[in-house]
């Protein structure tokens, strides 16, 4: 039940934005760094086009998928479907990293809900699609959203914000730069 395509059609896109989570998989170059999976939830991730996708990057306490990013580009996404008939995703891509002040900010942040904390928008030329069966993913309901992010980062403001991001998301944990603290 796998299939492989170069490209995300019209049916897969609306399943894709669809699901509740998605995980986020990069990598620095070279050996000894560390590998980042990071699950990703809320509303924040969009097919822009059959061979892009974007998802909002709020802020927390890591930097690991944008300073991979920003060093080699390589970028996998995953879904799985936690209901209905099983169906895992994955969306192997080059990334890039749009933060405010940059080109195209205001048209991507467009796209999702407005969310506080939001620090940058991850794109992805997406060159390889593949769908497997996911037969052993178990079911599960969502039983809502955690409001605890948005909550914190609604109650810091744009100050603090930046403060805490200079603090904990200019560098990775491989000491590969992040955003940037100015």
């Amino acid at each position: 039940m796998g299939d492989v395509s170069d490209r995300i059609d019209p049916d897969l896109a609306a399943w894709i934005e669809a699901q509740p989570v998605f995980f986020v998989a990069t990598a620095p170059s070279g050996d000894g760094g560390h590998v980042n999976l990071s699950p990703k939830g809320y509303d924040t991730l969009r097919v822009i086009d059959e061979r892009t996708v974007a998802y909002l990057d709020l802020t927390g306490s890591g930097i690991e998928t944008v300073a991979h990013l920003r060093e080699n580009g390589r970028i996998t996404f995953m879904l799985c479907a936690f209901q209905g008939p099983p169906r895992i995703v994955r969306l192997h891509g080059r990334g890039a990293v749009v933060v405010p002040g940059d080109v195209g900010w205001e048209q991507l942040l467009d796209r999702f809900p407005e969310r506080p904390g939001a620090r940058a928008v991850v794109t992805a030329t997406v060159a390889r699609v593949s769908t497997t069966c996911g037969f052993a993913v178990p079911f599960m309901e969502p039983a809502g959203e955690r409001p605890t992010l948005d909550q914190v980062n609604g109650r810091k403001g744009d100050e603090a914000l930046a403060a805490y991001r200079a603090e904990k998301n200019a560098v990775s944990l491989d000491g590969l730069p992040g955003l940037d603290p100015s």
